[in-house]
């Protein structure tokens, strides 16, 4: 086990140096390098470990109770742990088991070989033929085992001497892990395992294992060891109540206590598929709870929103004129609508917060502007935020096409400024000069002080975190009035999802694209059919054009089955040698990828090879090809996004689906939408069945989980009822309010953040 400094405090009881002997005297392999679990089982080895645990957690459950301890103090304190700043806050010990696990494994049975199916998560165990180690561009352990009904191969890729000389001095394996089909035989890729010398035990236990959401530095054997602790705490104390008894009863559902305990330790019989656990009447209370405290602190940001105020604006319209007199289409009337919409939140002292939402390439760039030339001849600044230096750049081309004709100063601040040119932008913008400021995160940071900001505008808002928005839109906080908000995304989200999500929030839709787009034409291709696709794009580069190669992943995976960047790269070059081939991925550094991306877009590249980092924003009208290697394993509005880089022209353009042999339904599904449909909402409403709401919104890809248990649309139904509960609660026990906020309350500000 690797050493950890334990942490000195004068509040830790005398019991954690026995508990920390303890562990560091066991012989027994590590799970997670913390507690000494049978990776089977889940239970401590060392008896006087597991007494321990218990009596350091009370012991610390007391002091830290007593200190209006935190859930940081309480691990710490039992394990000690350095770090624990992302688990949310909780003010008693109990609220630990508010920390719910997201998924289970079921390691009370034991699979035969001959049983085994690819993707699922399994124990298998069976007596150890082989033992070596196979070099290759990867070197790796490779243990092949055999129970007598079949074979299967365990394979690290990380190991030391020692663990190799363990496994060659035992005769049985035991395994838990992902089962995978490669080179002709399962295998599992870095399983937890334990070796014996004999037959293992059958396993013992009928509760399936908790799998939770964990902070660095702390193991699921840690977190599983620590709650169970929280559970035999709980079971003589009380458990606050937060629902009236009488929504409890009108649903029959459990009281909070019960639920608790079973939503960490349901029986074995209940492994089913996730969606018949979620029906579950213990899973049902807690995520009826959670949904209650979700709107319940969405109608409280919409009262403290409006108990607030904004500038009143209400300019000649002269700016506006001159803009739209400018310019050299006519916006479509959806955009009018829209713009119409901002301008009347605008005329209001209320702080207008309002999403536009539109397909790619709907025009939400003009509509910005357009809300920008409104703010500005009231007197204000404005501020625009991008998720990408080069998306910022592209915004800034726009504006300065639009407005320096108007005698309107745009700058521009990213962190590619050198000192002195950040120093100047700043200046301008604290002594007003600058009317429009366009840039990345940096401009909420230090320094970056505003004379009169009056509109925020957050472009492909998903992209941020709920901390950064929060952050930017604070530069603009007087004594007299905080600033107007626009946000806009490129994904757009279902009208059933925006009215539970977005309750605080006024929405705007951008339905019609530019006259004269020609919609892009789809096709679904497999991958060994690649030389045709080569001659395409060949075809077009002779022409003039250029195209995208995308591909899900940078380098070749011995784990995952999916086209790399880099060999897609090299591919390309040999099979079009006459053509200019450039690579771009998230690994180069900012300046590396933002110089390729000038490259291509000034037509000096014919064919941009990238991983996804091409999603949002760019904008080259003559790339009129978009090949997507590995389609099956991108979800549906990326695969709609990534479409959306070609057919910015008016050339038709082609987006190639490759995809490998064997597709899923639900891959086949997904390729299927994109092949017969190029509108965005309706693709958002099938992708919404399809992966649920956490996905869709950006949550999961940006690290911040929305919801512990509840999930949208699968708990639509029960949205009704949540509403009625949450105005309940509201009139008739206010006191449940906060508790039932910061209850529930997950990472970043979660749902209760501006």
């Amino acid at each position: 086990m690797t050493n950890r400094q334990i942490i000195s405090t004068d509040k830790a009881p005398s019991a954690i140096g026995a508990y920390s002997q303890a562990v560091r005297s066991s012989d027994t392999v590590y799970i997670s390098g913390q507690i000494p679990l049978d990776p089977t089982t889940q239970e401590v080895v060392d008896g006087d470990a597991r007494t321990q645990i218990d009596r350091v957690f009370q012991n610390v459950a007391a002091v830290a109770a007593a200190a209006g301890g935190s859930l940081s103090d309480i691990v710490k304190l039992t394990v000690y742990l350095t770090d624990l700043g992302n688990f949310p806050t909780v003010n008693e010990v109990k609220d630990l088991l508010f920390h719910l696990p997201y998924r289970y494994q079921d390691r009370t049975r034991t699979v035969p070989l001959d049983s085994l199916i690819t993707g699922q998560t399994m124990l298998v165990s069976g007596r150890i033929i082989t033992v070596r180690v196979q070099f290759g561009r990867r070197r790796s352990l490779i243990v092949k085992i055999d129970d007598g009904s079949g074979n299967m191969c365990m394979r690290l890729f990380h190991f030391s001497n020692r663990q190799k000389e363990n496994l060659e001095r035992a005769t049985w394996l035991r395994c838990f892990g992902e089962v995978r089909w490669m080179r002709a035989n399962y295998e599992m890729v870095h399983p937890e395992y334990s070796v014996f010398d004999h037959s293992p035990a059958a396993v013992q236990g009928d509760s399936l294992t908790p799998v939770y959401r964990l902070t660095e530095g702390v193991g699921q054997a840690l977190m599983r060891a620590t709650v169970n602790s929280a559970l035999k705490l709980s079971k003589n104390q009380e458990v606050l109540e937060l629902l009236p008894t009488q929504a409890l009863e009108a649903r029959q559902l459990p009281d909070l206590k019960a639920a608790l305990e079973y939503v960490h330790a349901p029986p074995s019989e209940k492994f089913k598929l996730r969606e018949e656990q979620q029906k579950e009447p213990a899973m049902q209370r807690l995520i009826f709870e959670e949904l209650v405290a979700f709107q319940i602190a969405r109608r409280q940001h919409k009262r403290l929103r409006q108990s607030v105020k904004a500038p009143k604006m209400e300019p000649s319209g002269e700016l506006s004129r001159q803009l739209k007199e400018s310019l050299t289409f006519k916006p479509t009337e959806s955009q009018r609508k829209v713009i119409h919409e901002i301008l009347a939140d605008l005329k209001r002292s209320m702080p207008m917060l309002r999403l536009v939402q539109g397909d790619v390439g709907s025009g939400k760039t003009l509509v910005a502007a357009a809300a920008a030339a409104w703010v500005v001849e009231s007197g204000f600044q404005v501020a625009i935020m991008a998720p990408t230096e080069l998306l910022a750049e592209q915004h800034l081309k726009s504006f300065v096409d639009w407005f320096a004709p108007l005698g309107i100063d745009v700058q521009l601040l990213t962190g590619r400024l050198s000192a002195k040119d950040r120093r100047n932008v700043e200046y301008a913008v604290q002594w007003g000069g600058a009317n429009i400021v366009i840039g990345t995160h940096a401009l909420f940071q230090e320094g970056v002080d505003f004379k009169n900001l009056g509109l925020v505008v957050i472009d492909e808002q998903h992209r941020f975190g709920v901390g950064q928005r929060y952050a930017f839109r604070k530069k603009g906080v007087r004594k007299e009035h905080v600033p107007h908000q626009l946000v806009m995304t490129a994904t757009p989200i279902p009208r059933t999802l925006a009215m539970t999500f977005y309750a605080d929030l006024d929405v705007s839709n951008i339905t019609e694209l530019p006259p004269g787009r020609i919609p892009v034409r789809t096709e679904i291709i497999p991958s060994s059919k690649r030389s045709h696709v080569i001659g395409m794009v060949e075809h077009l580069c002779a022409s003039g054009q250029q195209a995208y190669w995308v591909c899900p992943i940078i380098e070749k995976s011995e784990v995952l089955d999916a086209e790399s960047a880099e060999e897609a790269e090299k591919f390309v070059k040999e099979a079009l040698p006459g053509r200019r081939v450039a690579l771009i991925h998230g690994r180069l550094k900012s300046v590396k990828r933002d110089q390729i991306m000038t490259d291509f877009r000034k037509g000096k590249v014919d064919v941009l090879v990238a991983t996804t980092v091409i999603e949002v924003g760019v904008d080259v009208p003559n790339a009129s090809l978009m090949v997507i290697e590995s389609s099956e394993r991108l979800g549906l509005s990326q695969l709609h996004q990534l479409r959306g880089r070609v057919g910015r022209g008016l050339k038709e353009a082609r987006c190639v689906l490759l995809f490998k042999k064997d597709l899923s339904e639900m891959a086949n599904k997904r390729l299927t939408v994109m092949q017969e449909s190029n509108d965005g909402f309706k693709i958002a409403e099938t992708d919404l069945k399809l992966r649920g709401a956490g996905e869709l919104l950006g949550t999961r890809q940006t690290g911040a989980q929305l919801f512990r248990i509840a999930e949208l649309p699968r708990d639509m139904e029960m949205i009704t009822d949540v509403n009625q509960v949450a105005e309940l609660i509201m009139d008739k026990h206010p006191d449940y309010i906060q508790p039932l906020i910061r209850r529930w309350t997950v990472r970043e500000g979660g749902y209760s953040a501006v």
